[in-house]
């Protein structure tokens, strides 16, 4: 019998496709996901040197219009929409009053007057939503959770743009990284940009489930490899990126994670500035940092790490890299420990398998910028 907590989860349209394919589903983000269709090591590498695709509609999509969307986005969001054109799109953060991160999310800027989109992950889009609409008391703006209207595919991986033209016929070599266009196909209109979750050159595709079914029904017919989740996070870390719940959360600064670059405090305000400043000033107890292992054993999330025979930090995720072959994880620990070189271990069980802290980039990214 079917646990009652299953009952609650949700379906995106490509559910029956990732039946039919035989993939591994698993609950993910309040959706029951493909994890992997054959393999995850197949799987990642067709990304890295060929092309795969994602069924990623479980992602939130809210729209915010009106006469102060704009600057309401601005003050919600902790890069800077200011500098944006219709067409373009920028990452960043939502933050608490705290400085701890709400969601990490992408703005684009619509063609269409005073229209904003916010994609965020599928876990918070409950959350983001009633967080958002509070935070829009007193603004001229109107905030559409539209996500169930939705689906999304990423397309990643070197022939991303050729595999687009051949399958879709779609011409997306004018767009460049994190940049985007409403595009036809079978009639119906999409939303494709240019950016992804890999390190690879790629796209997504928004649409109405109908259409999204339809563009995965071409891709798969033109031999496009599908992937699950599974790759989607080892390939991410490979590169760096964050995962929300892991290298961000509510108790997380975006300064800790390393990722002030998308913080831009020379704006006026927005929420969370002041704690941003304060931490700045004073300096992060904790930072994020890469590890490399000398050993094969696969440090995992919660693991210990340990310096000086005592724990001054934890693993929020590791692998043995599929690109690389190195034992690798990215890792919080006190900042006197966080210097390129500086010897630790990780407590895998019983054993301590010791490291040395290196970039969080353990695979350099092939974006088209």
């Amino acid at each position: 019998m079917m646990e009652p907590e299953m009952e609650t989860l949700k379906k995106t349209c490509l559910y029956d496709s990732h039946i039919a394919l035989g993939a591994q589903m698993s609950p993910f983000g309040g959706y029951m996901m493909p994890i992997q269709y054959s393999d995850i090591v197949q799987e990642h590498n067709a990304v890295r040197m060929h092309c795969g695709m994602f069924d990623v509609s479980h992602m939130g999509e809210i729209f915010i219009s009106g006469p102060d969307a704009g600057a309401f986005v601005n003050h919600i969001f902790t890069n800077d929409v200011a500098k944006l054109r219709p067409g373009q799109a920028q990452y960043g953060m939502m933050l608490y009053p705290e400085g701890g991160v709400v969601d990490d999310l992408l703005v684009y800027m619509m063609p269409q007057p005073e229209t904003w989109l916010l994609v965020v992950n599928a876990a918070n889009i409950a959350k983001d939503d009633g967080w958002i609409r509070s935070a829009a008391s007193g603004w001229n703006v109107t905030v559409d959770n539209r996500s169930e209207e939705y689906g999304q595919i990423a397309l990643q991986g070197p022939e991303s743009e050729k595999i687009a033209v051949r399958a879709l016929g779609m011409e997306l070599s004018d767009l460049v990284f994190y940049t985007f266009k409403e595009v036809r196909f079978a009639d119906g209109a999409v939303i494709a940009s240019r950016s992804g979750y890999t390190g690879e050159d790629g796209f997504e595709f928004y649409s109405s489930p109908d259409i999204i079914r339809k563009i995965w029904d071409a891709l798969l017919a033109a031999g496009v490899t599908p992937c699950g989740l599974g790759c989607r996070d080892t390939l991410r870390f490979e590169v760096g990126l964050p995962l929300y719940g892991h290298e961000l959360g509510p108790d997380i600064s975006p300064i800790e994670a390393g990722l002030g670059i998308f913080v831009k405090c020379d704006k006026p305000e927005f929420i969370g500035r002041d704690a941003v400043m304060a931490l700045k000033a004073s300096g992060p107890l904790r930072k994020l940092v890469g590890i490399e292992l000398e050993d094969k054993a696969i440090p995992r999330s919660g693991y210990p790490v340990e310096a000086d025979g005592r724990q001054i930090g934890e693993v929020t995720t590791g692998y043995s890299s599929i690109s690389t072959g190195k034992s690798v994880c990215m890792a919080f620990v006190e900042t006197p420990f966080a210097a390129a070189g500086t010897q630790l271990g990780i407590r895998i069980r019983k054993k301590v398998f010791p490291g040395k802290v290196c970039g969080k980039r353990f695979y350099d990214k092939k974006y088209r910028k």
